[in-house]
């Protein structure tokens, strides 16, 4: 059955736990959804994981779409959000609402926009008119990254954690359905996730918020350029490819491969023929 914002607010009401993973690609997502997860984020993490940037600041539009396409076609029964890139919103609300739709038409049902300047508030109650669902994001924004000077914890003072919540009560206002809250305190997060009547959703907030979310990458050990210090690594993906790929390597180098088990033969009659025009 197709998960849709009324299940996701019900396990919310019901006080359940959330869980939100991200997924870029077909098999990917196809894996999450038969895992069962919540929610399925196509985040703009994928400029890095996916792409090797430095950051997310260098992901387009067109790569979201193309992404969150590839993830719907593998998810199909699951709830997607997809990431607006930088300066994808928060400059023009007509802009904002045509990109936004972008994503909405290539299979996300809701989008997630960082900050909360009365820029965003406004575009955000934009969207929300105009039936567009949209999730929040606070604390560490990574689009903001020059802002903050690199990877750094936020709210971590009474009066920015006041401030948090002040930005989330207006998200909530505007419409959203749900907050992310990045490398956060876990007492600010707490504090804010008993404040606001819709889910937050923590990523290095500790464990009070209404769910979580991981970078499928981390999760699995896949991106091997660093591990962020919230991220639990559940396997060693990369690992097992350098180990599988090297022994491949090492089988074709020997001739060891292909073996018979993995060829295609001519039949006799024809195999004869054609040794015998050979000659």
């Amino acid at each position: 059955m197709k998960k849709t914002i009324a299940g996701i607010l019900k396990l919310y009401q019901e006080n359940k736990k959330i869980s939100m993973v991200t997924s870029y690609d077909y098999s990917t997502a196809k894996a999450a959804e038969e895992a069962q997860v919540d929610m399925i984020l196509v985040g703009d993490s994928l400029g890095m994981v996916m792409l090797g940037y430095e950051n997310t600041i260098n992901v387009t539009l067109n790569e979201m779409e193309i992404f969150t396409k590839a993830v719907y076609r593998g998810a199909t029964q699951s709830f997607i959000v997809s990431d607006m890139p930088f300066l994808s919103c928060g400059v023009c609300a007509s802009e904002t609402l045509k990109n936004a739709g972008v994503l909405i038409k290539a299979g996300a049902q809701a989008v997630k926009i960082e900050g909360a300047n009365d820029k965003i508030i406004e575009e955000i109650k934009i969207l929300t008119d105009n039936g567009i669902l949209v999730m929040g994001h606070l604390g560490f924004t990574p689009q903001y990254i020059n802002t903050f000077g690199g990877f750094k914890i936020q709210g971590k003072t009474y009066d920015k954690t006041m401030k948090m919540l002040e930005d989330a009560k207006k998200l909530e206002e505007a419409g959203v359905f749900g907050v992310v809250l990045e490398m956060v305190p876990q007492e600010s997060a707490s504090y804010i996730t008993k404040n606001i009547t819709i889910p937050t959703i923590g990523i290095g907030a500790g464990s009070a918020c209404s769910g979580q979310v991981l970078v499928i990458d981390d999760l699995l050990g896949r991106y091997c350029d660093f591990t962020p210090k919230f991220a639990k690594r559940y396997a060693n993906i990369y690992e097992t490819m350098v180990l599988a790929i090297k022994e491949y390597n090492t089988e074709v180098k020997s001739e060891n491969f292909p073996c018979e088990s993995y060829c295609f033969h001519l039949s006799e009659e024809i195999s004869n023929k054609l040794l015998y025009d050979n000659k």
